[in-house]
């Protein structure tokens, strides 16, 4: 190649820089969307996005290392990244910097600090931050219990399609915590929660309908709650189902 084609080739700008380039200009949700999908695949790409100060990728990065996927786990790196970009406004890195407080990820257990964070995402719209500070409400951690105070979290983060708030705003009206009892509300988020696909909500439909007097509906939502729980929590539903007397309701109930 001429020395003049080789100068010419080197001032273009390689793949990758106008890739990054790029990422530099496009909308948050389609950032995030590119830096999506199989973590060993995305790893490079989260990593720059990331040490170019971008949230989306920090956030991504973290949460990486905080499972190990596409990067060896590494739960302080990971806080470290949720904090960098929860300083520079994201929700969801606070909500995930609360976690690593709430839990002891990378960093030391602090239930107040984790408050903080997750309170700092509630009042931006982050839903999954309005359930866990809902948590703090409720249980008084890190925080004077207000179970009236949860109640409002868990409703924010319901009107937003959460399923998993909308299990724990039944168990609020079931018990009557922060709330008037109503049975008849509780089993309308448990319904709401189960058509959600949250295996919790179904699993609490299932014994609101044997209370009822609906054991064929209760053994379908069981069976739903069986298929969509973790392996660690189906043998305490089986034995619930044993003694709601839903094997002798239906055969096809799983048994293992």
């Amino acid at each position: 190649m001429p020395a003049s084609d080789r100068q010419a080739a080197a001032a273009q700008p390689s793949a990758a820089a106008v890739l990054f380039a790029t990422m530099l200009t496009m909308p948050p949700q389609k950032l995030a969307a590119a830096l999506s999908g199989d973590p060993a695949r995305a790893a490079i790409l989260v990593r720059a996005a990331a040490e170019m100060g971008l949230p989306e990728g920090q956030v991504r990065l973290g949460r990486m290392l905080l499972e190990g996927e596409g990067a060896p786990q590494d739960r302080q790196a990971a806080a470290g990244w949720f904090e960098r970009a929860a300083a520079q406004g994201s929700a969801e890195a606070q909500n995930m910097l609360g976690r690593c407080f709430e839990h002891g990820w990378g960093v030391a257990a602090d239930a107040a600090r984790a408050a903080r964070c997750y309170a700092a995402a509630a009042a931006a719209g982050d839903a999954w931050a309005q359930y866990n500070l809902g948590h703090l409400y409720l249980n008084g951690e890190g925080v004077a219990r207000d179970a009236a105070r949860a109640v409002a979290l868990y409703r924010a983060a319901a009107a937003q399609g959460h399923p998993r708030a909308m299990n724990l705003l039944g168990r609020c009206f079931e018990h009557g915590w922060g709330v008037a009892a109503d049975p008849r509300e509780a089993a309308a988020w448990y319904r709401r929660s189960a058509e959600g696909g949250y295996f919790r909500g179904q699993f609490n439909l299932a014994s609101v309908l044997v209370d009822a007097g609906e054991p064929a509906q209760a053994a379908a939502w069981l069976r739903e709650a069986l298929r969509n729980a973790p392996p660690k929590s189906r043998a305490a539903m089986l034995a619930a189902a044993r003694d709601w007397g839903l094997d002798a309701a239906d055969a096809t109930l799983p048994r293992s």
